[in-house]
């Protein structure tokens, strides 16, 4: 493997904007962050941050701002958003001929959505970085043992021994390295059409995403150069989280996951904090409520903040809040109840004036059979194919289906 080299990273403070405080931000208590990889005694960590400081960004701060701008079309109504990709992305899958053929589907799946609903479709990848996952448990069960569970390849392996399941921070250096090959397809396909593809993951190991923090060579604002789009996830939007503090600091457009769970209270203090200065591009939030909650918990939320002022991406994810386990244990998605979710979302978004910018969808690029619905007839299919690393991913035909339902 080769590691990291490059400049050190530079960083401007100063620059950063500071948070407009009308209507003032509540005070909010530091929250620790309990999905942060174990492993602050490793003797290495030290020296593999340092490395990473020094490497050369992922992302140009052209690229970013042109992504942010092409974001704020879509928040003035003028386009949609295609954020689709694998749950969780495997290192050993990121060689130039299957980086290119995902970004192939990505871009297929675009143009699908595309002609289905006459928009100009953006087309964001869960790809070049998405190695990490947050998790609700610490450990899981796994032939009557008790192990670590697993986080990603940037954290640990899905292998099910204790060895293979201990955090090894040495794990974030092949995923630079495997990120910077799924860039480059990414940027020869990018030649081929005006909408993209980008990239976007979330930014959950923050031994990872901060050491990549650059200065903008134009603005000197800081920029977080591992993607072009970070999120923040559910199980880490806090507005007292580190997470949520990384991705206010610096210029990328961001985005956020809503769930159920969220009050319209919390929603606003994440804008605030998230977009200051009421951009379009800046912010998009991603809902995630599930079928049997969105019509409930969404509309709150959506009138908040459009009373508030900020012009944020409406996407809908319509598969996290739907996931369900199988008769044999396994987790599954139905296709009818994330087509319900997402006409449940539009109809939200519809009912107070507002732009429905588009899906966020965890697809896989070949024929899995891990959601049920469409060429996926039953549960007893899903073993044909099961492969996802964590959770269960639509194929493309899926996906198409479901994009035919956006017109």
């Amino acid at each position: 493997m080769t590691s990291p080299v490059g400049h050190p990273a530079t960083r401007n403070p100063a620059a950063v904007r500071p948070l407009r405080t009308d209507p003032p931000l509540p005070a909010v208590p530091p929250v620790r962050d309990a999905q942060g990889p174990r492993w602050r005694d490793h003797p290495e960590l030290g020296e593999i941050t340092a490395r990473l400081a020094a490497a050369p960004p992922l992302v140009e701060a052209g690229e970013v701002r042109r992504l942010r701008e092409t974001l704020a079309s879509v928040a003035r109504g003028e386009g949609l958003v295609l954020q689709a990709g694998d749950c969780a992305e495997s290192l050993e899958e990121c060689g130039p001929v299957q980086a290119d053929h995902r970004v192939s589907v990505l871009g297929q799946l675009g143009d699908h959505l595309q002609r289905s609903s006459g928009r100009p479709v953006v087309r964001v990848g869960r790809l070049a970085g998405q190695f990490a996952k947050p998790r609700s448990q610490p450990t899981e069960r796994v032939e009557g043992r008790d192990l670590p569970v697993f986080r990603g390849h940037m954290v640990n392996s899905e292998v099910p021994t204790a060895e293979a399941r201990r955090p090894d921070p040495r794990r974030m250096l092949r995923a630079y390295e495997a990120s910077g090959a799924v860039f480059e397809a990414l940027r020869g396909h990018r030649g081929e059409r005006v909408a993209g593809p980008w990239a976007s993951h979330e930014a959950l190991v923050l031994d990872y995403e901060s050491p990549l923090v650059r200065a903008d060579p134009l603005t000197g604002e800081p920029l977080l150069t591992s993607t072009h789009l970070p999120w923040v996830g559910e199980r880490t939007r806090q507005p007292g989280s580190r997470h949520v503090a990384l991705l206010a600091s610096v210029a990328n457009p961001v985005a956020c996951k809503i769930g159920p769970s969220a009050t319209p209270d919390e929603v606003l203090m994440l804008c605030q904090q998230l977009d200051p200065e009421r951009l379009p591009g800046r912010l998009t939030l991603i809902v995630r409520m599930g079928r049997a909650r969105i019509s409930e918990a969404l509309p709150p939320v959506v009138a908040a903040v459009r009373r508030a002022g900020h012009p944020v991406v409406w996407l809908c994810d319509p598969m996290h809040g739907n996931t369900v386990k199988a008769a044999g244990g396994l987790k599954t998605r139905y296709l009818p109840d994330i087509i319900a979710e997402a006409a449940a979302f539009r109809a939200a978004l519809d009912r107070q004036g507002q732009h429905a910018g588009g899906v966020h969808l965890e697809v896989a690029a070949g024929g899995v059979t891990e959601c049920v619905g469409g060429p996926v007839t039953s549960q007893e299919r899903l073993t044909e194919r099961y492969t996802t690393l964590c959770d269960p991913r639509l194929n493309p035909e899926q996906a198409r289906r479901f994009l035919n339902t956006w017109a």
